[in-house]
């Protein structure tokens, strides 16, 4: 009986083998290294940035590699963790940067324009084509730039462009300004200007300015020198000493007597023009000093307290201060304390300056008058002018 089962199932299983084998492929006679090689070495490379700027963009290795790195520390700084993380980035292929530059293409850019846009900003390369698209069409229709105005605009203003439509800013503030070459010029020091609203911001600060006499000419003067003005909320305007007072320079000083007080400062401090600028858009009240005030500041800050020009420029809030009641009497305060040992040698001569009267006095006089007893009487007396700028003062008897 069982050899009958058998003969009885022999077909069904003859029926499965088949399949079986059907199924299951024969053995290769590759070796597994040399499958794992192949492998391999047909698989696409993955995307590489760096080689894709120099060969679609037209961009030097050096530049390219340069300009790479850029685009992933930014990125990385814009998502708060390393590029290698990015589950996905519009910057891990060419798809994207393809259409964007296809876009530009469109528009009329060359090929050098593309490159040195991209080089500007390597990360307008993710920006998606369907948001960016109508924010160019707009520049060009709306506000009329021809395509060497949109590459020059976007050699400065990529970075807003890609996160808002700022043709509106543009158009006004080329009204302002009086053309677009001005305004370029402003958005170099202040792109920040582009993110500003129009009607809550810009547009009231244009307003105060006019109320208070100020003609066309006059504005575009006045936020041309200090371009921050027009980004202060205009509460903080109206409140502004400081604000008025380059109001009051621009409205009664002629255009060439401002440009003389800039160059002074270039020439006197040896340095650039944008950093002048930089520093009277912090502060534009520095217009309204004389140059013979600013030259006796800067002699004393440079010679006797030995900062640097540069740092100087970066706290123009020391040109406000009264060099007799203020810079003179403390720079006396800090030799003395210094040379006593009772102040941190690393404790800045500007730290000290921005000080309020009353705190200053508490923290590096009254604190100290066992320790050095003469101290107020000095401090007293280099505040009532007594001391000559050079700041020596007798420190033998404290």
């Amino acid at each position: 009986a069982p050899p009958l089962r058998r003969r009885r199932h022999a077909p069904l299983q003859n029926h499965l083998l088949g399949f079986l084998r059907v199924a299951s492929p024969l053995p290769s006679p590759i070796h597994p290294r040399a499958r794992l090689f192949l492998s391999t070495s047909t698989a696409p490379a993955p995307f590489s940035l760096e080689d894709y700027l120099v060969a679609a963009c037209g961009l030097a290795p050096a530049q390219a590699r340069k300009a790479s790195k850029k685009a992933y520390c930014e990125a990385s700084k814009h998502a708060g963790k390393p590029f290698e993380e990015f589950s996905y980035s519009r910057l891990n292929s060419a798809s994207n940067p393809d259409a964007f530059l296809a876009l530009l293409t469109g528009l009329g850019l060359s090929r050098a324009d593309i490159a040195a846009v991209v080089v500007a900003d390597p990360l307008i390369l993710r920006s998606r084509v369907e948001k960016i698209r109508p924010r160019l069409i707009a520049l060009r229709d709306r506000v009329g730039l021809s395509t060497p105005e949109i590459v020059r605009f976007l050699l400065v203003g990529s970075r807003i462009l890609r996160y808002v439509n700022i043709a509106a800013h543009v158009e006004f503030l080329i009204s302002v300004y009086g053309s677009f070459e001005r305004l370029l010029v402003v958005l170099k020091r202040n792109t920040n200007l582009l993110k500003m609203s129009l009607e809550r911001v810009i547009e009231p600060n244009i307003a105060l300015l006019h109320q208070r006499g100020l003609s066309a000419r006059d504005i575009a003067q006045l936020c041309s020198n200090a371009p921050r003005l027009l980004s202060y909320s205009p509460e903080r305007v109206k409140d502004s000493r400081m604000f008025w007072q380059a109001v009051s320079v621009v409205a009664h000083d002629t255009k060439e007597k401002v440009a003389a007080r800039l160059e002074f400062l270039k020439s006197t401090l040896g340095c650039y023009e944008s950093e002048v600028a930089t520093a009277v858009s912090k502060m534009p009240s520095i217009l309204g000093i004389s140059e013979e005030c600013l030259h006796r500041k800067i002699q004393f800050l440079v010679n006797e307290v030995g900062l640097g020009p540069q740092y100087i420029l970066q706290r123009p809030a020391l040109f406000a201060f009264s060099l007799e009641k203020r810079l003179v009497p403390r720079h006396c305060v800090m030799k003395v304390l210094l040379a006593k040992g009772l102040l941190d040698s690393k404790r800045s001569f500007y730290t000290l300056a921005q000080y309020g009267e009353e705190t200053f006095k508490f923290r590096f006089i009254d604190s100290h008058q066992d320790s050095v007893p003469g101290l107020a009487d000095a401090y007293a007396t280099a505040h009532a002018g007594s001391v000559p700028v050079d700041g020596r003062i007798a420190t033998h008897s404290l």
